[in-house]
């Protein structure tokens, strides 16, 4: 794990992972915040001296290195959870939280699909063994990084009632994992999301996006950043409608890198966009599922195209969830990856804004947001199953 030393008055989410691997080695009593407080560093001390280092209350490269088990939830009991889910999320804490679950479940496929702008793995999770495959992926919008954990949290309760004998959503998970395959990316924009949450606050990354914020002054920073590092909206990159998504954002003055709504100078012109993209067209996803914040709803078709089935499974989502249906404004009608594959593959494709309120959602939302997505999940592999 690489990353600057951590001492007294860091902030961001890799303080907070830093806290997490305190509290599960049973060190500290306080919440997994992003602030390093005098608490933070007694109890990095304290692990240092019972460590054989040296006790400075800094937090480096090897004090991070003898942390990273108690991180990835590897000396924890077995029906301790790993994921995090009341904590700010960074990429290096997802690489962590995927070997843990790989260690806990061998039985889990963790790869890269591609890089980003920064270099950073876009991981993919797979899990079940059927033909029937679907994808799932979230925080193309860096900003609705809470999206990352709600896939996360769906993964290992997945695979730990697949291990158990146990169900999900009361579904076999044995039937679930013995018909389909599912794909998940939970964190598509690392870099983006890195930003947000205070993991990157340096450096020339850091500098350039400053600069292009400074161009739309009334977009908060970091708060209101979705684009990914180089600016680029990846949502707005995919080559359905990319045309007119261009008209109308260089007509509300999206015209340059910035914190969203940029397009780029051509489709799939990110890497992060293109590497979701070449990934689906490897495989023969049944039904893609894209998670966004906020709003409660649900988007079924794109423009006059509506594949078959795709209002029945919206209806069920919408019944499970309780999130309206709805027709995307024409904004945001253009360019995501939802069309793109509605339009490419004609087959059901859904955008779910989930949770309500103002981005980056607050992590004491996270429990009532998966309670309401859960059945969601759920039912895309339920439709895959039954549409071999």
């Amino acid at each position: 794990m690489t990353m600057n030393v951590l001492k007294t008055g860091c902030k961001g989410a890799n303080v907070a992972a830093l806290k997490l691997g305190l509290i599960r080695a049973g060190l500290y009593n306080e919440p997994a915040d992003g602030v390093f407080d005098a608490e933070t560093k007694a109890a990095v001390i304290d692990f240092q001296k019972r460590n054989g280092l040296c006790p400075n209350g800094e937090a480096g490269a090897v004090t991070f290195e003898l942390l990273k088990p108690y991180i990835m939830g590897c000396r924890q009991d077995a029906g301790k959870n790993i994921v995090p889910t009341d904590m700010d999320y960074s990429y290096c804490l997802l690489k962590m939280i995927l070997a843990g679950l790989k260690k806990r479940y061998p039985f889990l496929e963790v790869s890269s699909i591609g890089k980003s702008v920064m270099g950073r793995n876009i991981y993919c999770v797979g899990i079940g063994g059927g033909n029937n495959e679907v994808f799932y992926n979230a925080a193309h919008h860096a900003n609705e990084w809470i999206t990352a954990p709600l896939l996360l949290k769906f993964i290992e309760d997945y695979a730990n009632a697949y291990a158990a004998g146990e169900s999900i959503s009361d579904i076999p998970a044995k039937t679930l994992f013995e018909k389909t395959g599912l794909f998940v990316a939970p964190l598509v924009n690392p870099d983006g999301v890195d930003l947000v949450t205070g993991a990157v606050d340096n450096g020339v990354f850091f500098a350039r996006a400053k600069g292009f914020a400074a161009n739309y002054p009334l977009i908060p920073f970091p708060g209101g950043w979705k684009a990914n590092i180089d600016g680029v909206d990846l949502n707005l990159a995919y080559p359905a409608g990319w045309e007119e998504a261009k008209k109308l954002k260089y007509e509300q003055g999206f015209i340059s890198p910035g914190p969203r709504d940029f397009v780029g100078c051509r489709p799939l012109s990110a890497p992060e966009s293109k590497a979701v993209y070449d990934f689906t067209l490897k495989h023969d996803f049944k039904l893609v599922l894209a998670y966004h914040t906020q709003g409660r709803e649900i988007y079924w078709k794109y423009k006059d195209c509506e594949p078959a089935h795709s209002r029945d499974i919206a209806g069920k989502m919408s019944a499970a969830s309780g999130y309206t249906l709805e027709i995307a404004p024409e904004y945001s009608a253009n360019a995501g990856y939802r069309d793109w594959f509605i339009k490419k593959y004609g087959r059901p494709g859904f955008t779910v804004e989930a949770g309500y309120g103002v981005s980056p959602l607050p992590v004491r939302m996270f429990d009532e947001i998966y309670e309401e997505n859960i059945g969601i999940l759920v039912e895309g592999l339920l439709f895959s199953m039954h549409n071999s």
